[in-house]
């Protein structure tokens, strides 16, 4: 029996009346498929398009420039490069995002670094040039409108604790006097750390609800000679201010926080308005001024606090927050208040996916410049009205200035392979045998629709057919075989009629909940771009897999609206087995993700370096890598005991394993030991790096160029240090 190129060539014994006239001689016939050609021009122009394909044509897929400028871009190689000084970046100073990668992953014996994936890449040099452009912002805003006071930032370390970020942005914003913002008693304790070498000028802004404790320490802030203020959330916290302070004889600097009748729509505005989590309402502030008054403390309340929300969307909103809060802070000034600072909190935002939107949770309308004029002219106005000394303009701008410089990078292990037979592996007569009277006239109709160029009726039907014989399946009455033939016939036929392919999906070394906590818990999507290959058209629609053993470990939703993400077929001869090397980077998630991941799966946190803009030839050097928790690192977390683990299990190999005992007692140390993420084989480096340190090279002292290159010999270019 010769077999059909589609399900038309049928034995003439078994075909239905009507279908006799197609069949030649005694046996069948091979009836071409007559689907549209639309298909076969598709594939022609495809061909030709991936011919053509470039860097910049990558750059508009994954609307890098739009999102990413002026810090990521595409070079002419087809590697996402970084520009640490944002459009004052030259073209010697771009980094290679790839070259980075290597170095830090190749294994030492490559001159590599032998971290493993996935990795966090931190870039100061653009952490640095956020908070300079931030400043320069209002300082254009306050010069052009005859503002007649300063602007004087403060970070809020909840968006990402991390030491090194944290003491960055003191360093970085010290010629500015900006500060840092802390919300618990542990936030607080490395605020003051920090700030004891930052600009003595520099306010600590404590936030967040408070005991005895937490005002106590920030009391004594104050007699460390920080300038600390102390921002009400409730109206009890005065109380204890008051009492606390003369016990410790420290005069205070208070302000208070405010719920603001403004809020704007969208996840990120619910912690604004009357409603909103923190703050006083207009009575409990008059409450608290009298307070203060009836203790001879009025004075100490200086600074007005409010949160219009996260991600404010407009300008239109930003000014009719700020203005609201201008008012208030005019009738404190009337009330006898020696207010100086008024705090805007947080809200700048950022465009995650490069649409310039200002109705959407994932874009602002806006740039730092509108954000900042705005911002200066409503408090202006409000201030020239009511005949009131300018305040400082204190505002908390975290996810705007750290979002940018790090970048989480994650290898795709593999991915999902798309297997449609060819019409001559499909045993058409066995599959009709099988078959049901309905699922056979579902078959034959589905024949005549192909013969009569109908792809639609087509489609239908190859549907239908499917779903007949998964139910037949279930009820016994098909094999296997048959319900594995009738899926290759439909695959077969979506194919053809060039129908909706199915992404595929891909393997990612992650941990989603770890890593990107933030697109599982509220569905916040960020950017995620293959940082090489983007001169190749990317042909292949994808989801995103991570490692742990839960449904919601995928990212299926990306930047644009889009339900798959153009990604390459992968290689296998790349030195990783059957899987090749390929990065995918996902970016702006500095703020928020690192602080906010847990250890879902035992999953820990990943490796991070520091690299920095260098003038050598590889325009880059690694000053600080440390690598991701350890199986022993996770599961002494939870409790468990590493050390009392690895004895059981080496004397149960002892006495089961008598003859291997020893090897077996070493992988399970070198299993402890190790992160807890996929190791390629080329990329497996067991004794880089010992869990209880880290690899450190002092900033100030790196050698023009990479590591790699300065000529030094690696114990020169390295030093161990132990936690």
């Amino acid at each position: 029996m010769g077999m059909p190129t589609l399900a038309c060539c049928v034995d003439a014994a078994v075909a239905p009346p009507g279908y006799a006239g197609f069949i030649a001689g005694d046996s069948s016939l091979a009836v071409a498929v007559p689907f549209s050609s639309s298909t076969t021009a598709t594939a022609a122009s495809d061909d030709s398009i991936s011919t053509n394909w470039s860097p910049a044509h990558s750059a508009a897929l994954y609307r890098i420039d739009s999102w990413g400028a002026p810090y990521f871009a595409v070079n002419d190689s087809g590697n996402i490069t970084v520009r640490p000084y944002g459009a004052s970046t030259s073209a010697h100073q771009g980094i290679d995002l790839l070259k980075v990668v290597k170095k830090v992953s190749d294994p030492k014996s490559a001159d590599g670094l032998g971290l493993q994936f996935p990795l966090i890449v931190r870039f100061p040099d653009v952490l640095k040039n956020r908070l300079e452009s931030l400043q320069s912002a209002f300082e254009l805003a306050i010069q052009a409108q005859g503002y007649e006071s300063h602007y004087q930032g403060v970070y809020p370390v909840k968006c990402n604790q991390d030491r090194f970020v944290v003491e960055d942005v003191v360093k970085f914003g010290s010629p500015f006097r900006f500060g840092l913002e802390a919300g618990s008693k542990p936030e607080l304790l490395l605020a003051m750390n920090c700030l004891c070498k930052g600009n003595p000028e520099a306010v600590l802004v404590c936030n967040g609800f408070k005991d005895a404790e937490y005002i106590s320490l920030a009391l004594l802030a104050r007699k460390l000679a920080l300038n600390t203020v102390i921002v009400l959330e409730q109206e009890e916290e005065v109380r204890l201010v008051i009492d606390i302070s003369r016990k410790l004889s420290v005069r205070p600097v208070i302000g208070l926080r405010a719920k603001l009748r403004t809020k704007h729509s969208g996840h990120f505005g619910s912690t604004s308005g009357e409603k909103g989590k923190f703050g006083l309402t207009t009575n409990q502030i008059l409450r608290v001024v009298k307070e203060l008054h009836g203790s001879g403390m009025l004075d100490c309340l200086q600074l007005l606090h409010f949160h219009i929300g996260s991600q404010i969307p407009s300008t239109a909103l930003l000014q009719d927050g700020v203005g609201e809060g201008a008012q208030i802070y005019s009738e404190l000034v009337r009330l006898g208040a020696n207010m100086k600072v008024i705090d805007i909190g947080g809200g700048l935002g950022i465009d995650y996916d490069g649409s310039k939107s200002g109705n959407s949770d994932l874009s602002v309308s806006y740039g730092l410049e509108e954000y900042a004029s705005a911002v200066v002219n409503a408090i202006r106005v409000v201030c020239d009205r009511k005949s009131i000394k300018h305040p400082i303009i204190c505002s908390e701008s975290g996810r705007a200035i750290v979002s940018h410089h790090s970048i989480l990078i994650f290898e795709a292990m593999g991915a999902t392979a798309l297997t449609i037979p060819a019409m001559n592996e499909i045993n058409i007569p066995f599959v009709i045998e099988g078959l049901s009277e309905d699922a056979r006239a579902d078959y034959w109709n589905l024949s005549d629709a192909a013969m009569r160029h109908d792809n639609e009726t087509c489609l239908f039907y190859a549907d239908q057919l499917k779903q007949r014989c998964v139910e037949q399946f279930k009820e016994g009455t098909l094999g296997i075989e048959q319900l594995g033939a009738v899926d290759g016939l439909f695959d077969l036929v979506s194919k053809m009629i060039g129908g909706s392919e199915p992404a595929r999906t891909y393997l990612v070394n992650l941990s989603i909940f770890t890593s990107i906590p933030d697109f599982w818990s509220i569905g916040q999507v960020f950017p995620i771009v293959p940082i090489h290959r983007l001169d190749e058209r990317p042909v292949v629609k994808s989801v995103l897999s991570d490692l742990t053993c839960d449904s919601d470990g995928k990212i299926d939703k990306f930047i644009g609206g889009e339900t798959s993400l153009p990604l390459h077929e992968l290689d296998s001869g790349c030195g990783g087995g059957v899987y090749g090397r390929y990065y995918l980077g996902m970016f702006l998630g500095g703020a928020y993700e690192e602080a906010l991941g847990g250890v879902h799966n035992l999953f820990g946190g990943p490796s991070v370096v520091t690299v920095l803009q260098s003038d050598g030839p590889q325009s880059f050097a690694v000053t600080r890598a440390m690598p991701g928790s350890s199986c022993g690192d996770i599961l002494r977390a939870k409790q468990h005991e590493p050390e009392l683990m690895f004895n059981t299990l080496k004397h149960r190999a002892e006495e089961f394993c008598r003859f291997d005992a020893g090897a077996l007692s070493s992988s399970v140390a070198h299993s402890l030991h190790n992160m807890p993420y996929l190791q390629l084989a080329s990329s497996c480096s067991l004794t880089a790096f010992n869990n209880s340190g880290f690899y450190y090279c002092n900033q100030e002292d790196y050698n023009d160029g990479a590591l790699v290159e300065s000529g030094a010999s690696e114990d020169e270019q390295w030093s161990y240090c132990v936690a």
